[in-house]
């Protein structure tokens, strides 16, 4: 691999202007092609294979117009303070409310209040809804501008007037959020290479994958349905962004070692792609094998996350391996290589940080492991209370008329409104009969608030019933009654023949709560399988992979103890601005996929460096002490990157993107410094000469991967310099 890759960077560095060309010329014909997509097609949400979709299923085909699919805006109008809604005044108001949206753009119908209901006791709230004609996805901006004018026009009449629904335009998120983390990683970037040309280049080739990836998005999304929405590009952006710079910074890193060793600028470039390069490709595989994996879920949402996440990690790792080199021709002398001064007799730098720290690690190393195993386990113990669910109004950000709208629902009519249930009756028979004998058994179950009249198909075969549970979306209270209908309101309908299905987003919700917890722990297993397999093969050893893999365990449950403890526990919730809720379903299975492949970069990184000191006839001891110092402070700057990207997605109004962000920072904290930085190397010490230790049945069988760049140090070379390491 590390030959190829020699090849390949030094004929990028040798037709800098071809290689360039090229480039400029796909971001052209993605871009034409993504601005001559078609409008993005409706999307559907969907859960193959659960009894909520099931049920979905039948009602589109026996029941069209009840079937879920069309925009629905739910409007929430309250009296002012000392009035009520019946007041001749107030009425009036509700009523030109109404008109106004009701003669919106795309608006099929507008529910009265006075007429279906429902108002509160005190006659001060009452609900309305606004259904459109179109999708979620097919709701123009001048139909959502429509519904906020006559939401406003209602305030300034006196009224409360408040906004949820999947009609309602979500809070964006805020370009201020990735600007804060472009600008903190150029500032760690300039800090790290001391240039502000080294610093730019990996801006500027992360920038330009992301961006390819992001128009490959769009290409896509006119042509399939993604469910995903916005979320599914957000993703990818915050992802594609960190790991193009990271893998970007250690080939120029790298390539100004080389050049510092002096050698020419073509030698430098194909010895930092060879290297370092070999490590982006084996770091981004493995990130994308692992996001591409999130396929065996099979809920359609978290496929389309993972691919277009696992697309932009591919483009940015092609990116580094050919725009890069062409980039750093192109720059030339303006980017010199950078070694330090003062080395001691061993060739380390005295004054090194990196240094100090490892040489206190691996001179106390099991009172470190201890130490560290201890923090990690502490963090990990709110992990035992994970509850996962959808995200719900309930948690949306302070001062949005989402939540003002949750809030106003459950203070006048309780919780269960907020998630109603659709509960679908099929009979063979006299529907109407089995439909009434449902509705008088579930009104009979517990936690059951109210069962609205049935409403029948034209074929009388299918009737529909709206359910209020007594309890909120996301509750196990909820979850219990969702399971006693489906059981047949407890038996009571076997002598009609009829059966029961429940749907709606709080069905829906639930069952793709369901369906993640049974898939994290085998997609977990996956994972770590797949991170033995390929470190077995790129160290050819069986102790350093068992130790990357549970250090990244130990990781993935901080994390978790981490996220439960602010999200759902609340601790600091109000520095976020956001509320307390179950863990966003989606969250732990794209942490663990996402953190795999950045755990196994840095694993990489350092723990190659070690080998190859190793291989070179260098103590075990010490071995450890300069790899660790040649990697420490790329290290460093490559997690102060991924932490200042993720951290600033929390200055988004997304719950689901605040949640990854902070998912991921302080997933990156515990398995870059406290994994990484500390343990690897107390445990590398411990084990001495052990850690490289490999059956020989098992060496002879396995393929020969050479990461280190071992086949390049045959090759003819200027008589390089001593590379001394930067210090950190």
């Amino acid at each position: 691999m590390a030959s190829t890759l020699d090849r390949l960077g030094r004929f990028s560095y040798r037709r800098r202007r071809t290689v360039i060309t090229l480039w400029l010329g796909v971001l052209v014909l993605v871009g034409w092609a993504s601005s001559s997509a078609p409008e993005p097609t409706v999307s559907s949400f969907s859960i193959p294979g659960t009894e909520a979709q099931e049920t979905v299923d039948l009602l589109e085909e026996r029941f069209p117009e009840m079937a879920a699919g069309s925009a629905e805006a739910r409007v929430v109008l309250a009296a002012g303070e000392g009035a009520r809604l019946d007041d001749p005044a107030t009425a009036t108001a509700v009523q030109e409310v109404l008109a106004e949206m009701a003669a919106g753009p795309q608006v099929l119908s507008v529910t009265d209040p006075f007429t279906v209901g429902p108002v509160s006791e005190d006659g001060t709230v009452a609900l309305a809804q606004v259904t459109y004609d179109v999708g979620p996805t097919g709701v123009t901006d001048e139909a959502r501008e429509a519904l906020t004018e006559a939401a406003d026009a209602g305030r300034q009449a006196g009224l409360v007037v408040e906004l949820a629904g999947s009609a309602v335009q979500a809070e964006p998120v805020e370009a201020a959020s990735v600007v804060v983390g472009l600008a903190v990683a150029a500032l760690v970037l300039v800090v790290t290479f001391g240039s502000f040309v080294a610093a730019g280049l990996p801006l500027l080739t992360a920038a330009l994958g992301v961006l390819l990836g992001l128009m490959g998005v769009t290409i896509v999304s006119g042509l399939v349905d993604l469910s995903g929405g916005s979320s599914t590009g957000s993703f990818a952006l915050m992802l594609g962004l960190a790991v193009g710079i990271d893998y970007a910074l250690f080939i120029v890193s790298r390539y100004r070692g080389e050049l510092a060793a002096g050698r020419s600028g073509e030698d430098a470039a194909g010895r930092a792609v060879g290297t370092a390069g070999s490590a982006v490709v084996f770091a981004g595989l493995t990130v994308v094998i692992a996001l591409a994996a999130l396929a065996v879920v099979r809920i359609p949402v978290i496929t389309e996350m993972g691919v277009a996440a696992a697309g932009t990690v591919a483009v940015a790792v092609l990116v580094a391996l050919t725009l890069l080199p062409a980039l750093l021709g192109a720059a030339r002398k303006r980017i010199r290589g950078r070694a330090s001064s003062s080395p001691d007799a061993d060739g380390v730098p005295r004054t090194t940080i990196g240094t100090r720290w490892v040489r206190f690690v691996t001179r106390r190393p099991v009172p470190v492991l201890v130490a560290g195993v201890a923090v990690l386990l502490a963090a990990a113990l709110p992990a035992l209370d994970l509850r996962l669910g959808l995200s719900e109004v309930a948690a949306a950000p302070e001062g949005s008329t989402q939540r003002a709208s949750y809030q106003l629902v459950d203070d006048a009519f309780g919780p269960g409104f907020n998630g109603p249930l659709t509960v679908v009756v099929d009979a063979p028979d006299d529907v109407a009969d089995a439909a009434s004998q449902a509705a008088d058994a579930i009104a009979r179950l517990e936690g059951v608030v109210a069962v609205a009249p049935p409403v029948l198909n034209s074929r009388g075969d299918t009737a529909v019933l709206s359910v209020i549970p007594a309890t909120g979306p996301s509750t196990q209270e909820t979850q219990e009654l969702v399971d006693a209908i489906r059981d047949g309101a407890e038996g009571l309908l076997a002598r009609t023949g009829a059966t029961l299905g429940v749907t709606g987003e709080t069905a829906m919700n639930l069952d793709i709560s369901e369906r993640m917890t049974q898939a994290l722990a085998p997609y977990l297993a996956v994972v770590a399988l797949l991170a033995l397999v390929l470190l077995t093969l790129v160290f050819r050893s069986v102790l350093v992979p068992l130790k990357a893999v549970a250090g990244f365990l130990l990781s993935i449950a901080a994390t978790f103890g981490a996220v439960v403890a602010v999200f759902q526990w609340g601790w600091g919730t109000d520095l976020l601005g956001v509320s307390t809720a179950p863990i966003f379903s989606l969250v732990p299975i794209l942490v663990i996929g996402v953190i795999f492949g950045l755990a196994m970069d840095y694993e990489l990184f350092l723990v190659t460096r070690m080998r190859e000191e190793h291989v070179h006839g260098a103590a075990p001891r010490e071995a450890v002490v300069k790899g660790f110092t040649h990697g420490a402070r790329v290290v460093t700057a490559a997690a102060t990157i991924m932490i200042s990207v993720f951290a600033s997605s929390m200055l988004a109004h997304q719950l689901l993107l605040v949640t990854l962000g902070f998912a991921f920072t302080v997933a990156i904290v515990f398995d870059a410094f406290v994994v990484r930085m500390t343990l690897v190397p107390a445990v590398m010490a411990l084990l001495g000469r052990h850690a490289w230790w490999l059956p020989r049945w098992l060496d002879r069988i396995l393929p020969r991967i050479d990461i280190e760049g071992e086949a390049l140090a045959d090759q003819a070379s200027p008589a390089p310099r001593p590379l001394t390491p930067t210090p950190v």
